[in-house]
């Protein structure tokens, strides 16, 4: 689970390289597929993104594990979000790098899940 302060990888390729959970979320752990603010920590240089830009992102990849309806668990080997527009679900890059879970695609973001390349 995160919680507020955590550093995420991007998913995307926007630019950002990291990002920090700042709020969002019903509850004060946030695990996957729950869409947050965060801010930006660090970027690329010719990324359109700046330092400190507030940012909605969407969490694919946690490193804790969640159970699935079957009784098999899925964990990743990092914390990772991808960037969205806050009112429709589409995601700002083209590109989204490394796996992501079912539970996106099943939570509505259809056109982020066709884009990954991996769906675990």
């Amino acid at each position: 689970m995160l919680q507020l302060r955590s550093i995420l990888n991007s998913a995307d390729n926007t630019g950002v390289l990291k990002l920090m959970i700042i709020s969002g979320g019903q509850k004060k752990k946030y695990v996957l597929g729950e869409v947050v603010t965060a801010t930006v920590k660090k970027t690329d240089p010719k990324s359109a993104f700046k330092k400190g830009q507030v940012v909605k992102a969407l969490i694919v990849r946690t490193r804790k594990e969640k159970r699935r309806s079957n009784g098999s668990y899925i964990r990743f080997d990092d914390n990772a979000a991808v960037l969205i527009e806050p009112k429709d679900k589409k995601p700002k890059g083209t590109r989204i790098l490394g796996p992501i879970a079912r539970e996106i695609k099943e939570l509505g973001y259809k056109k982020i899940a066709s884009l990954a390349k991996e769906i675990y």
